[in-house]
């Protein structure tokens, strides 16, 4: 495991904890109103968007690695 798989996993983590804590926030109330369940689904989109980006930069270095210039 790299640096940038280290990296990848940090922020993955990061993101995950950052979702969770959100969503607590916005039962904190006792009432999930809809905006509630739309920011929560914005916040997951937002959250696999940026791990899929980080999945593609780990995986382009392993294709840079096998197709040199």
């Amino acid at each position: 495991m790299g640096w940038e798989d280290t990296k990848a996993d940090t922020k993955e983590a990061m993101r995950d904890a950052d979702n969770k804590a959100k969503e607590a926030w916005r039962k904190a109330d006792g009432d999930e109103s809809v905006s509630d369940k739309v920011a929560n689904l914005g916040d997951d989109i937002r959250t696999e968007l940026g791990n899929a980006g980080d999945e593609i930069n780990r995986h382009k270095d392993d294709l840079d690695d096998k197709n040199p210039g």
